[in-house]
């Protein structure tokens, strides 16, 4: 009862403990779902379910993430004034309907080369891709629903469910010996609309009628944010579809031996999620009440402990990477210390860019965070096509990527943070009386 007591008077923006705990729970049920989807389909036959998730993960958070961060902030803003949320919410469904039939048209034009060259012929994967676009869809937007009323409760529900349902549904699937990649797909998208309903049925209240919703009030900053997600998520999933593309007919199981060691070489970003659901707020506070020495301090602590933190976790993947795999997925799956130590590597400096991206996004610069992610895109893919080891190229695509966004975000922060240090030495003469003669 005391632990229950201390963590409730702990200075967290309200909903984060909740909200934490879905996402907790949602992490460890992704490496569930990959343990049991491996050992029950091998490494050959995992491959293209690895792709299907990798594709699944650019797609669904990339296109679609953005619309529940506009949808709940637009929500919010409107029930502090007393005003009821439909109209925001009808605008965001007719503009995540649109992108969604867009990425389904799209996808069903390429059916027969993503068919074959992506998923193998695993026609079903691809079927399960069209529902995760509708999945991704109706899920971003209950979440922007839930977010923006302060259902927390409901939102960790969403998320923590989803991912229970998602092992259970696979755990059903190898109990009875299905040994084909599709059916784990579909379980996939089918997972996600239960935790929806779970979510969301019977909850009244989150779409009260109110006054008419400009486009403005829904696109504010959306396609700087859409930029963002989408290379965000593209390098953060895009490396086993690359490895797929890239392989031989003799290197069948790569992208899924990549997908696992990559997996669990990410790990440091799936903590550092419970750091980032409470550092933008504060970051935000900081900045919006013109806080700049401690917006600073704050920042700069936080670098230096990732940067500790992340010379420990490079040094730990490299040693014992290969070993952790082989105990998860089983015997076949692990790369080798040189892959971990890269891949590790690239995790850290992903980590540094996602800081960066979260600073700037309290300073209100979307813009930059958007010129930034989508430089590291572009240095990943070319820095891809020059190399010539299939796990290397990748490897050094990824960091390179991540290097690259990295270094452009802090060269775009640094001038704010001088000009917002300057101001505020300004502001403390003032008040002092002035510089003294």
């Amino acid at each position: 009862m005391k632990l229950l007591d201390r963590a409730r008077a702990l200075p967290l923006p309200v909903g984060t403990i909740p909200v934490a705990v879905g996402l907790g729970l949602a992490g460890l049920m992704q490496y569930g779902f990959l343990v049991v989807a491996a050992r029950a389909l091998g490494t050959a036959k995992f491959a293209p379910l690895s792709v299907f998730w990798a594709l699944l993960f650019v797609c669904g958070p990339g296109f679609f993430l953005p619309l529940e961060q506009e949808t709940g902030r637009a929500i919010a803003a409107r029930r502090v004034r007393g005003e009821g949320g439909r109209p925001v919410f009808m605008r965001a469904a007719l503009l995540g309907g649109i992108l969604a039939v867009v990425l389904i048209v799209v996808t069903l034009l390429a059916a027969s080369p993503i068919d074959q060259h992506v998923f193998k012929g695993d026609g079903a994967l691809l079927a399960g891709l069209i529902g995760g676009f509708a999945a991704y869809l109706c899920e971003f937007l209950a979440r922007g629903a839930l977010a923006g009323n302060a259902r927390f409760g409901a939102y960790g529900v969403l998320l923590g469910g989803e991912g229970a349902l998602r092992v259970l549904f696979a755990a059903a699937l190898a109990v009875i010996g299905v040994k084909t990649a599709g059916p784990y797909g579909i379980s996939l998208i089918v997972a996600s609309f239960v935790a929806i309903a779970l979510a969301t049925v019977g909850r009244r209240g989150l779409l009260r009628p109110g006054p008419p919703a400009p486009w403005g009030e829904i696109t504010h900053a959306l396609g700087f944010l859409l930029i963002a997600s989408v290379f965000t998520q593209l390098l953060l999933s895009v490396g086993a579809v690359a490895v797929q593309l890239l392989a031989t007919p003799a290197q069948e199981t790569a992208a899924g031996r990549f997908q696992l060691s990559r997996i669990v070489a990410y790990v440091p970003i799936f903590l550092f999620q419970a750091v980032q659901s409470a550092l933008l707020p504060k970051l935000a506070t900081l900045a919006s009440g013109e806080k700049h020495r401690e917006f600073q301090a704050l920042l700069t602590r936080l670098l230096l402990l990732m940067a500790g933190l992340g010379a420990v976790a490079i040094v730990g993947f490299t040693l014992l990477g290969p070993a952790v795999t082989r105990l998860l997925f089983g015997h076949g799956f692990e790369l080798s210390d040189l892959d971990f130590a890269l891949l590790s590597a690239s995790c850290i400096g992903f980590i540094f860019t996602q800081i960066f991206g979260y600073v700037l996004i309290s300073l209100a610069e979307y813009r930059r965070v958007a010129l930034g992610w989508t430089v590291g895109a572009v240095v990943f893919f070319v820095v891809t096509a020059v190399g010539s080891s299939l796990f290397l190229r990748v490897e050094l695509g990824l960091l390179c990527g991540a290097i690259a966004s990295a270094v452009v975000m802090a060269a775009l922060l640094l001038p704010l943070l001088r000009e917002r240090g300057t101001l505020e030495t300004d502001l403390l003469i003032s008040d002092l009386g002035g510089p003294p003669g």
